[in-house]
Formats: structure tokens, C-alpha cells, sequence
């Protein structure tokens, strides 16, 4: 099969190391004579794979003891729910930074479970930056932020700092892996696996243990951390297949020298198409240069002309280069390009780019 260079935001490009081990393991898993598909989450060989994924992210994020690794279902839309949930007491307020309209969702999830206080906002900016300064409230429950905005291109270079006291929850959905964090810093992380992890279907959770349990609320047992947390992320059957992508994953990406070796990869990638975009005579970017992610670079043509947005992306299809439609908010285009985008992939876009608009300034 010749692959395409694929663009799209999520679900996204995996690895091909990775899928080729899946793909046996489709078939046979571990010579069990079954597939992974059919395999209980109570074997012995699933045991493995759901440890080794959380040993290897242990390994790659260097996350304490003293915090929690969950791999749950429900995605990290879900999240929005149980975070406020887990979170935010009664009568209590919960600092939100409304950046994207992911950004957005969560903070109006939490408002059905206490006060939210929208600490900084750029809508009113069309979310083109990330606010530097924030509003916090003495006392929050927590300082929820979104890492990277995906639809609008905006990333946290520097993560705010709360006041003494107050967990910094993160939805890390979209640049988890890339770059190194440090993992204490942050209350609770959370982070949908389809963009850079695996595929749909896992969300993983890593959460600090002291703030297990005390929010004060009657929680149904599917939406509490610490039911999860106390049995493992097999308190109910959990998503098998995904968990064993992620597994997969993560082995590819210590191979690759971890987390500080890509993080390299990845900003001479996103630089490298940001030049292209910033001499082009057709394109330009959408949002301040100070916040652009490496992760979804977004850029639309200078004079708005859908006919010719149309033909740069049948032209981009002809050259095997997919998924670069732009969200609908925005318009334009959008290369989404993860820790296994390929370098390759960021040359014959650049190379198409320069052709385009040489061909039709």
C-alpha cells in the first residue's frame, strides 16, 4: 500500500512500526491463538499490555508515584464532566482560560457542577492568541487550561502558574508526548488519545492522588477517578484494543529517544512550514507568532477566494497530501502534524506551496 501524508486532526497519523505490530495482533495476539479484539481485559496478556503502557508513560512524562495513570473510555469530552465533578465542591469556583472552543465546552460542562470563572479569554479575538495574564480567583477549586487550541493553532509555550494551593488541571488532548512537561506542576492531566497517542476510543487520566475523593459529591462510580484508580482502570472493561495502540505507541516513541528527541523533530517541522507560510505570497497565518503550535498549523490564502481554496486542496489530494481542510471556523487550512507526522510529508507540502502560489498569485 503506497500511504498518504495525512493531515487530519483527529483521529491522525500513527506510526507505521507500530501498526505493523498491531495489525499481527489483530490476527494473533502473542501466539494466544486469538485476537486482541477478542481477548478479556481480565487475561493475563492484556494485564501486560495495559501495565507496559503505563510503565512506558511513567518512563517517557517521568511521572511521580504519587499520581494516578488512568486509561478510561468516553474521550476527553467526557472529562469536561468528571473533572468538575471530582473537582469542584459545592458552592466552590473553578478557574477556566477559555482559549478554543474546546476551551469553551469544558467550562460549560462545569458550570452545571459549581461556579466557573473565565480567568483570560481571546474569543473575542477569534481565540488568535493565548491571553498572558489571568483573573484567578483566591480560594479556586482548580486552574483548568487547554493546552493547544486545535482548530485555531494556538499553543501554551509557558503553562500559568496558580495561586499556592490550587491543582492546575490540563486537557493535553493535542500536544501530549511532543514536548517535556513537568508532570507536578499539574493537579490532573488529561488527554484523548486519537491525536498523538492512538487511536480513538482511550482518554488517558493522570491525576495527583491527594485529590482523589474530595469533592464532597455523591459520584456514580463510572465518573469517579477514585473508583478507576482503585481498580486499576479495570473497573469496568475497559477499551482493549485502543489501550494496546497506545502500548504500541509509546514503545515507537522511546525508540525514537523519547519525549526530549521529539520535541526537536517537532519544532523543526512545525518551523520549517511556518517559514514557508510567512514568505509566501499567497498564504499567511491566523494567530500570533509568539503562540503558533507545533502541533495544527492553520493559514489561509491572503485574499479570501474559495474557488482557489478549493483547487489547492484537489491539487494537495492529486499529491498524496490529505487532511488539510481547515475547520469551518476558521476556513482555510490546517496541518495537523504529530509526533509520527513525517518530516517528509512538511517537505512535499512546502514544495506544493511554493508551486501554488508561484502558479496563481
Amino acid at each position: 500500500m503506497s500511504r498518504v501524508f495525512n493531515f487530519n486532526a483527529g483521529p491522525s497519523v500513527l506510526p507505521v512500526e507500530a501498526l505493523e505490530t498491531v495489525s499481527k495482533g489483530i490476527i494473533d495476539f502473542n501466539n494466544s491463538g486469538m485476537s486482541i479484539l477478542e481477548m478479556s481485559h481480565r487475561t493475563a496478556d492484556f494485564d501486560a499490555v495495559i501495565k507496559s503502557a503505563e510503565s512506558n508513560l511513567r518512563t517517557l512524562l517521568g511521572i511521580p508515584e504519587d499520581y494516578a495513570v488512568l486509561f478510561l473510555g468516553g474521550g476527553a469530552s467526557l472529562q469536561f464532566t468528571m473533572v468538575a465533578m471530582n473537582l469542584l465542591p459545592e458552592g466552590a469556583t473553578a478557574d477556566y482560560t477559555d482559549t478554543g472552543s474546546w476551551a469553551s465546552k469544558a467550562a460549560k460542562e462545569a458550570k452545571l457542577f459549581g461556579k466557573v470563572n473565565y480567568a483570560s479569554s481571546s474569543k473575542d479575538k477569534n481565540y488568535t492568541f493565548i491571553p498572558k495574564t489571568l483573573n484567578l480567583t483566591k480560594g479556586a477549586a482548580y486552574l483548568h487550561i487547554t493546552s493547544n487550541n486545535t482548530i485555531y493553532g494556538t499553543q501554551y509555550r509557558t503553562f500559568p502558574k496558580p495561586e499556592t494551593g490550587v491543582p492546575l488541571v490540563a486537557d493535553m488532548s493535542s500536544d501530549i508526548l511532543s514536548r517535556p512537561i513537568t508532570v507536578s506542576d499539574f493537579g490532573l492531566i488529561y488527554a484523548g488519545a486519537q491525536k498523538n497517542m492512538g487511536p480513538a476510543g482511550v482518554v488517558t487520566v493522570i491525576v495527583r492522588k491527594d485529590l482523589l475523593g474530595k469533592s464532597g459529591r455523591t459520584i456514580p462510580s463510572m465518573l469517579d477517578y477514585k473508583v478507576h484508580a482503585e481498580n486499576v482502570s479495570l473497573y469496568n472493561t475497559p477499551p482493549v484494543f485502543a489501550i494496546y495502540v497506545v502500548s504500541e505507541v509509546l514503545k515507537w516513541l522511546k525508540a525514537k529517544g523519547g519525549i526530549a528527541g521529539m520535541e526537536k523533530i517537532n519544532e523543526r517541522k512545525a518551523k520549517k512550514l511556518y517559514a514557508a507560510i510567512d514568505s509566501s505570497t499567497l498564504f499567511t497565518g491566523t494567530c500570533a507568532k509568539e503562540d503558533r503550535s507545533y502541533m495544527n498549523v492553520v493559514f489561509v490564502l491572503k485574499n479570501k477566494n474559495e474557488d482557489l481554496e478549493k483547487k489547492f486542496l484537489a491539487g494537495a489530494k492529486e499529491r498524496k497530501l490529505v487532511g488539510l481542510k481547515g475547520h469551518r471556523s476558521i476556513g482555510g487550512f490546517r496541518a495537523s502534524i504529530y509526533n509520527a507526522f513525517p518530516e517528509e510529508g512538511i517537505d512535499a507540502l512546502v514544495k506544493y506551496m511554493e508551486e501554488f502560489a508561484k502558479a496563481n498569485s
